[in-house]
């Protein structure tokens, strides 16, 4: 079975500023990054009554991938709805889609469903289980993702403790806020100071507020929002690409291309503004597979 725990951390120097990086890339060659962390609970629990999990959303997610991943270590079929599916892709699948078309996952889309729980994608906000059937939102927008951030959570604090640390400011860039929201709830709820800050790359902060609002109505767990513009999901940016490439040559690690250059973009430009002095941590997002057909995007547009 596949550990997913105690990730490493790495220190790296950037534009000056020592930041601590929690590599969830690392966690697993086919099961990391923040989608691991929300999908852990179905890892590690045992469900005998399933044999099949619904989900949907972009045709290159990278919670499409995990859970196909995770369907097929289960032995679950695995259905995923999407709005279209370019010719181009259905003709030469490639990135995420690939690899979950190679571990069983099923195509299906919106306009052909049944399924009552998807005729709104919109209402779908916990995970619901129906017969033989698990239901999970899109991006792991649910209540069982905290299971796993709790874990972050802890594997955080316990880098604190080493390092004695007594503040440590956390960022990480975010889609539905989930990873954000709950990480920042659990470490309160452990009576640990450290901070969470995000950015939206998803609409504007506006949008943000309002997912954590559907998740936990208490604002003294929603985490820090910082300021920035309005982004357009999976829209190409070369400025973006262009510091995604000096990410990897300045720290030869490998970063996501659809959250970490916002997230590290935006994380920089908030500790210059700020003079922030206190300790940094940066949440690495996983979602390396997905890179293959953003890096296509990328070469044909900057």
């Amino acid at each position: 079975m596949i550990d997913i725990e105690n990730s490493p951390t790495q220190r790296v120097i950037f534009q000056d500023k020592e930041i601590y990086i929690k590599r969830d890339d690392l966690l697993d060659s086919e099961f990391s990054g923040n989608k691991a962390r929300k999908f852990h609970y179905f890892l590690k629990n045992d469900f005998p009554k399933i044999k099949r999990v619904i989900s949907y959303g972009s045709n290159q997610s990278n919670a499409m991938y995990s859970l196909s991943v995770l369907c097929k270590l289960k032995g679950w079929e695995f259905e995923y709805y999407i709005d279209h599916l370019p010719s181009s892709l259905k003709s030469n699948p490639i990135g995420n889609l690939k690899y979950a078309l190679e571990n069983g996952m099923r195509v299906k889309f919106f306009d052909e469903c049944l399924c009552e729980e998807l005729k709104d994608k919109n209402i779908l906000s916990k995970t619901i289980q129906k017969g033989d059937t698990l239901f999970i939102p899109e991006g792991g927008r649910c209540e069982t993702s905290k299971y796993g951030i709790s874990l972050l959570a802890d594997e955080i604090i316990s880098f604190k403790k080493k390092n004695s640390l007594k503040e440590l400011y956390i960022f990480l860039p975010s889609g539905t806020g989930t990873t954000a929201l709950y990480l920042q709830q659990s470490l309160i709820e452990k009576y640990d100071n450290a901070r969470v800050f995000t950015n939206s790359c998803v609409g504007a902060k506006e949008y943000l507020k309002k997912q954590f609002f559907a998740l936990e109505k208490d604002e003294k767990f929603h985490p820090f929002i910082l300021d920035t513009k309005k982004h357009h999901f999976g829209k190409l940016d070369c400025k973006m690409y262009k510091f995604w490439m000096q990410l990897q040559k300045k720290l030869d690690i490998e970063f996501d291309l659809l959250y970490d250059p916002y997230g590290f973009w935006y994380m920089m430009e908030f500790l210059q503004k700020n003079s922030i002095s206190k300790p940094i941590m940066y949440i690495h997002q996983g979602g390396t597979k997905g890179n293959i057909s953003m890096i296509q995007r990328y070469k044909r547009r900057c």
